[in-house]
C-alpha cells in the first residue's frame, strides 16, 4: 500500500518485480514478516489521507510466497465484514499450504463506511459480526470439515479443501480502540494497532493481562531513515519497545527499489 505520509515518490510506479525484490531482500536479511493491506475501493475524498493503492492481499502474498522461503506473510488487515469466514478460510488456507505454513491472518472490523455500502456489507454491527467471524475462523482454519454455530455464521457438513497447513494459524487483530485490543486478547494471538501514539498504546496495553506468547505489533508514526538518521531510527524503535511492542512493522525512506533494499539492510544492522 502507499500511504501518502509514508510512501516514497518512486513507489507510485512500483512494479511486481519491485515487490519481489523487496520481499526477497527482507527474507534474506532475516525479517520476521511482511504485510499487505486490504481495501477493495477507496473513495476519492479519502485518498489524500489513506492513499488509493492497495494491492490485493491474496494475489500479492501468493506471488511473494514464490519469491521467498522463510518470511511470514501477514495481512494487515483483512476486513472481516467483506467476506464469509469460509471464504477467508479457503483463500488463506490455500495460501498457507502454498507457502509452507507461513501465513499470519491479520483481521479487522473496518472503518470505511462508503466501502461497506458499496460491497453490501453491514456497517453498524460490524464489531459483533467481527467477533463471530473470528470464532468461526478459529473453528474453520486447519480443518477439512469445519463446524460452527454462532450469532451470524453457521455451517457444517461442508468440505474446505485445501485447508490451512498450520493447525492453529495465528490471527492478529488490527484497530485503534480498547475493543480491538479486547478482541485480540480474547480471540486472537496478537494486536496490531494503527494511528495511536506510543503513550496511548502503552496505556491500553497496561490495562489488560496479555496471554503468554501474545504478539504486540506496533508501527512508528513515520517512515524510518536509518541512513540519514540512525539515532532517530533507534529512538523510534525504542519508543515502540517501551510501549510494549514485541515486533515492529516499518517502512523506510528511499529513492528507488534498490535503495529501499539497502535501507532494509541498514535497519536490520541497527538491531
Amino acid at each position: 500500500m502507499q500511504l501518502p505520509s509514508a510512501a516514497s515518490p518512486w513507489e507510485r510506479d512500483g512494479t511486481a518485480e519491485d515487490l519481489a525484490l523487496v520481499a526477497a531482500a527482507a527474507d534474506g536479511l532475516g525479517y520476521d514478516f511482511l504485510t499487505c493491506a486490504e481495501h477493495v475501493v477507496v473513495p476519492a475524498a479519502d485518498a489524500p489521507l489513506r492513499g488509493d493503492t492497495y494491492w490485493d492481499p491474496v494475489a500479492t502474498l501468493g506471488f511473494l510466497a514464490a519469491h521467498t522461503s522463510r518470511i511470514r506473510l501477514a495481512t494487515s488487515v483483512v476486513v472481516l465484514g467483506y467476506h464469509h469466514p469460509l471464504k477467508i478460510a479457503k483463500q488463506y488456507g490455500t495460501l498457507d499450504r502454498l507457502s509452507g505454513g507461513r501465513v499470519v491472518l491479520g483481521v479487522g472490523v473496518g472503518s470505511l463506511e462508503a466501502e461497506f455500502s458499496l460491497l453490501g456489507a453491514s456497517f453498524d454491527d460490524r464489531g459483533a459480526r467481527g467477533d463471530d467471524a473470528m470464532k468461526a475462523l478459529r473453528a474453520a482454519l486447519g480443518q477439512r470439515e469445519p463446524s460452527y454455530d454462532g450469532q451470524f455464521y453457521r455451517f457444517s457438513g461442508m468440505s474446505v479443501n485445501p485447508w490451512a497447513q498450520q493447525q492453529r494459524l495465528p490471527m492478529w487483530v488490527g484497530g485503534r480502540t480498547r475493543r480491538s485490543l479486547r478482541r485480540a486478547v480474547e480471540l486472537g494471538e496478537g494486536w496490531m494497532p494503527f494511528g495511536l501514539a506510543p503513550e496511548a498504546m502503552g496505556s491500553m496495553l497496561h490495562s489488560v493481562t496479555l496471554p503468554t506468547g501474545f504478539e504486540v505489533v506496533l508501527a512508528p508514526p513515520h517512515a524510518l531513515d536509518p541512513e540519514a538518521d540512525p539515532d532517530g531510527t533507534r529512538r523510534a524503535l525504542d519508543a515502540l519497545r517501551d510501549a510494549g511492542a514485541t515486533s515492529a512493522t516499518c517502512t523506510v525512506k528511499s529513492r528507488s527499489v534498490q535503495h529501499y533494499c539497502e535501507q532494509l539492510a541498514r535497519l536490520q544492522a541497527l538491531g
